[in-house]
């Protein structure tokens, strides 16, 4: 089985328009359409079962509109989480609601929201996301939209780490894009997930494998940031990674579930 924990869709009338507009800011063709329709069909050429949908909330307004395309995937081959934004003041009721929909967790993306991570906002969100059983996705390390202005260092995240001390907390693209010494210096072997998004084919094989095997294969999740990366060639990147069936099979789906209770 292999689970996918990290992707993105959008609702179909504005899925063009907004990969059109992430290309100018990534520089880069997304590989499927950004929509339900599209994301499953890269599934199918990748042998991927599930997808974790990360919806990103860049303003206030946007919260209940997201959450309620949201909810219409809480099962099947796409699962997706809902969002939040950190300068919601009555955030306590939309993790409430959110999680009355029938969501799993939710997404935060300091760099399109503005904020650091570290900044208080973002410790009760994911401290009363944690109460609640949810878990906690977050962009962290370089971003393609502020790439010297980085809003979720390795060193912000080991301070909300050990402020709230959350159960289930994934940080993307293994723990800081781009800023893999540093996740070593201050996230390696403490109590968070790593995701594989977008990394397999950019960070050196010697320093993933050692990030692996020195923070557990069981905090580490795969994902690929489908539209921007392709699934078929992910799943084949992290097949030819020189580790044991069960450190794969963990990574590829074991670890997800066990934080999906499914």
């Amino acid at each position: 089985m292999i689970i996918d924990f990290h992707t993105h869709m959008f609702p179909d009338k504005i899925a063009g328009r907004t990969l059109d507009y992430l290309s100018g800011i990534f520089g880069a063709s997304p590989f499927a359409d950004g929509t339900y329709t599209g994301l499953c069909n890269s599934m199918g050429k990748g042998a991927v079962d599930i997808s974790i949908a990360l919806p990103a909330v860049t303003k206030v307004s946007q919260v209940a509109s997201i959450n309620r395309f949201a909810s219409a995937y809480t099962e099947g081959p796409v699962i997706s989480f809902g969002g939040i934004h950190p300068e919601c003041e009555n955030y306590k009721e939309i993790l409430k609601e959110i999680k009355n929909l029938g969501l799993k967790g939710i997404k935060l993306h300091p760099d399109y929201q503005d904020m650091y991570f570290d900044n208080i906002r973002y410790e009760r969100i994911i401290d009363a996301a944690s109460e609640l059983g949810l878990i906690t996705v977050v962009h962290a390390g370089v971003d393609p939209k502020c790439p010297e202005d980085v809003h979720c260092t390795p060193e912000m995240a080991r301070k909300v780490l050990d402020d709230v001390k959350p159960e289930k907390l994934v940080l993307a693209h293994m723990g800081g894009n781009e800023m893999w010494d540093d996740v070593e210096r201050y996230l390696v072997g403490q109590n968070v997930y790593f995701d594989t998004g977008v990394i397999l084919n950019t960070m050196p094989q010697e320093q993933f494998l050692r990030i692996v095997h020195m923070h557990g294969a069981d905090r580490i999740l795969f994902g690929t940031d489908s539209p921007w990366a392709d699934q078929k060639n992910f799943v084949a990147l992290l097949e030819h990674v020189p580790l044991t069936e069960e450190e794969k099979a963990a990574i590829f789906s074991e670890n997800a579930k066990k934080l999906l209770g499914i």
